[in-house]
């Protein structure tokens, strides 16, 4: 290979900071990613609680409607 056919050390200089300032700039998206996802998952964790009160409140709505009717 001649010289000439090499790259030149400040075109790879440049190319070695540029993937590095690519891989700081995934892993802060990563980051934020992960911590969305966290939220997500807490949100949902709370909705599922939620629905699950609602829905034995709607049972237990039920349970003492039936009662009612039978008492009647």
């Amino acid at each position: 290979m001649a010289p000439t056919d090499q790259p030149d050390i400040n075109t790879l200089s440049l190319r070695v900071s540029e993937l590095i300032a690519l891989c700081d700039r995934l892993q802060q998206q990563n980051q934020h990613l992960l911590a969305q996802e966290r939220s997500w998952r807490e949100e949902r964790l709370q909705l599922i609680e939620k629905n699950d009160l609602a829905r034995q409140k709607v049972e237990a709505m039920i349970l003492r409607l039936k009662s009612l009717e039978h008492d009647s």
